[in-house]
């Protein structure tokens, strides 16, 4: 395959947080929430320059080492050849380290970016091998699967192949982000997790799981018993011990409560007539944030006034 083209005008990404487990689905439920980070990428002459406005702007890496750059690379290595120069400018909104996706949606927006500015980039990476080469840079699939494709997601590998299905969450449900003030690092979660759990605990979640379907889609008045986990959350509770005793008494009060991704944030799935309440729960060592669900996913926006299009040999 020859090498790409690119076009000359830039192209603005929207991504959007993710909050992924949702109580038992651990490592193949996520849910796409209204909450999003903005990148404009331009192929230039030469050279990298990154702007960096908003989350992150004072710690994030200006270079090589930043995790969108690093995926745009990756991105334009499986295209066919890397261009001569980057203009990358990234409007940062999702906390970062708080367990709401931030790392899906950087890798999501340099894949999405990357293949936005490729003349001809949808015949050379569809959104199957998009989906397999974010897995791969992510560890795993289920916060970029709902990054991409929006809704409510449920994804799973096969032959070492990542697959993953949208479903349309019910319209009525309101998530309620708590984001606490200090963030944890995903592996350090991890780390806590056993390697094994009992098989009366495997089977209850499974039953859960399967139970969260049915209520994120069609009937949320069954979300309080269908978010409740025996996979994760507690084994975790020694690294987020505020997150853990909110989640406990948003649950006890009927809240369906659960920790978002390996935390620390607290995610509540409530309806409409209570968000507002709901919000008011935490207190003042928390930042409440009512959403919206986002049924789009990632999505590529031209910039008004930036060209026709035309295209540029490498």
């Amino acid at each position: 395959m020859a090498g790409p083209a690119f076009r000359a005008a830039a192209v603005r990404v929207r991504v959007p947080a993710t909050s992924a487990n949702l109580g038992p689905g651990f490592d193949s439920m996520g849910l796409a929430l209204g909450l999003y980070d903005d990148v404009v990428v331009r192929v230039a002459d030469v050279g990298l320059h990154v702007d960096i406005a908003g989350e992150g702007a004072d710690t994030l890496p200006r270079d090589e080492g930043h995790l969108l750059v690093r995926s745009l690379r990756t991105a334009f290595e499986q295209l066919g050849g890397q261009p001569r120069g980057l203009e990358v400018v990234c409007a940062n909104r999702i906390p970062h380290g708080r367990g709401l996706g931030s790392s899906s949606a950087a890798i999501c927006a340099g894949l999405l970016a990357a293949r936005a500015v490729t003349t001809g980039g949808e015949s050379r990476m569809d959104d199957q091998a998009m989906l397999a080469l974010a897995s791969e840079i992510e560890g795993h699939p289920d916060n970029v699967a709902a990054c991409l494709l929006g809704g409510f997601t449920l994804a799973w590998s096969e032959l070492g192949r990542p697959h993953a299905i949208r479903m349309t969450p019910a319209e009525s449900i309101v998530p309620v982000v708590f984001v606490p003030g200090l963030p944890l690092l995903t592996e350090t979660a991890r780390g806590l997790l056993p390697r094994t759990v009992p098989h009366v605990d495997a089977a209850r979640g499974a039953g859960r799981a399967a139970l969260l379907v049915e209520a994120l889609t069609r009937r949320p008045e069954l979300l309080l018993p269908a978010t409740e986990d025996w996979l994760h959350q507690e084994y975790r509770s020694s690294a987020m011990t505020e997150s853990i005793a909110l989640l406990n008494r948003l649950r006890a009060d009927g809240v369906p409560a659960v920790i978002s991704g390996a935390g620390p944030t607290v995610l509540a799935l409530v309806e409409e007539g209570t968000a507002d309440k709901v919000a008011r729960l935490a207190g003042e060592s928390w930042t409440a944030n009512r959403l919206a669900l986002d049924t789009v996913g990632g999505s590529v926006l031209p910039l008004a006034g930036s060209g026709s299009g035309s295209t540029e040999d490498t």
